[in-house]
């Protein structure tokens, strides 16, 4: 279980090459990631820092998203919640993938029930070139902030995040969320030279936002992909994998576990396991044993439970839990998790035993 202070450091509390604490790369969730023995099965839930905390509510109450997600004040809490109250294996950084974009000089807003909009869309190269890169002053809250949470969390992994190029190009073209991705595919395939630069634009600002974290002591990385299931496998081949596999290639040597994670992209498994992840995330609608074998052996998955099934009741909840579990031992490597975020509407208690539960029932099986 974490450590929990209430002592904060700021940016330049910890030596870059001191060595991290022992437990984190011992760690249940970390063996897993690189496919080796565990005493149980990790898990931890996307979006377990959020809206279905009260205390979350509380804290959050009148703090607009993007200001929320520059004070590590309350990064650090928001994100430390979960962990407290869930007993998960591993923490998931609080921010949002727009916020690199917003330090690269993008002017966007995160609107309450809407998602991320985008005041001036990109429609010409000019437009991208007024995307600058990023460096560490620029996100400098990031830093501070993981830094005060490697020292509050002990031998309990962070996982930093960032958004995949496509899923960033996506919400810049469009403007904010969209069910069609239609100006986006208009560009892929009306104006592939345009889409490339700005996708190569959306390499470096993601590598360096994913650089910041690491540097600052996260114990792995996820590259959430959420709208590359929109693609065929084709179009995802062409458009989409080399600009995720730069960045994926680019943290080789970062000596942390890389996760992939997308939504709907049971056709595009095989592909999303060649962009260089250790870990790939699957969503509810793909059995782990039929998703590691499009994937291969040499990656280990995560997921993937039906964020649904948390609204039934329990004796269901378990009969699920288990059913992934077992599919999950195909796997060389299991993260449990679920197969998207983790509904606003969710009942904590039901995560608390959901994690009790993983944690005894895959321990029986290892033991």
């Amino acid at each position: 279980m974490a450590r929990m202070s209430t002592s904060a450091t700021g940016p330049a509390a910890r030596d870059d090459d001191a060595p991290r604490p022992a437990g984190l790369t011992e760690s249940a969730f970390v063996r897993a990631c690189r496919r080796r023995p565990v005493p149980h099965t990790p898990v931890w839930f996307m979006r377990q820092a959020g809206r279905s905390l009260p205390e979350y509510r509380q804290i959050r109450a009148g703090v607009p998203m993007l200001e929320s997600c520059r004070r590590p004040d309350l990064v650090t809490e928001i994100t430390l919640q979960p962990v407290r109250r869930h007993g998960v294996d591993a923490a998931i950084f609080f921010s949002d993938i727009v916020v690199p974009v917003a330090a690269a000089g993008v002017d966007l807003d995160i609107v309450p029930g809407t998602g991320p909009v985008v005041a001036e869309p990109v429609r010409e190269l000019a437009d991208v070139e007024k995307i600058r890169p990023i460096t560490v002053e620029d996100v400098s809250y990031v830093d501070e902030a993981v830094r005060m949470l490697v020292a509050e969390l002990g031998d309990t992994p962070l996982i930093g995040f960032a958004g995949a190029p496509f899923t960033l190009a996506s919400y810049l073209v469009e403007g904010g969320p969209s069910r069609s991705h239609a100006k986006t595919k208009a560009m892929m395939y009306g104006a592939p030279e345009l889409w490339h630069a700005l996708c190569g634009r959306l390499v470096e600002i993601t590598t360096a936002f994913l650089r910041v974290q690491i540097a600052a002591g996260v114990s792995a990385v996820q590259l959430f992909d959420s709208w590359a299931g929109a693609l065929s496998e084709a179009d995802y081949r062409r458009y989409v994998l080399p600009h995720s596999a730069a960045v994926l290639g680019s943290l080789a040597d970062a000596g942390v576990p890389r996760i992939h994670f997308g939504v709907g992209t049971a056709e595009l498994l095989g592909a999303m396991g060649e962009a260089g992840a250790d870990v790939v995330g699957v969503d509810w609608r793909t059995p782990l044993d039929v998703a590691t074998k499009r994937i291969g052996p040499e990656r280990a998955v995560q997921g993937n439970l039906d964020p649904a099934v948390l609204f039934a009741p329990w004796p269901v909840i378990e009969t699920e839990v288990r059913r992934v579990l077992a599919e999950g031992r195909a796997a060389p490597g299991h993260v449990f998790n679920l197969g998207h975020g983790v509904p606003p509407e969710t009942d904590p208690e039901v995560l608390t035993r959901v994690v009790a539960l993983v944690h005894e029932v895959s321990a029986e099986s290892n033991g």
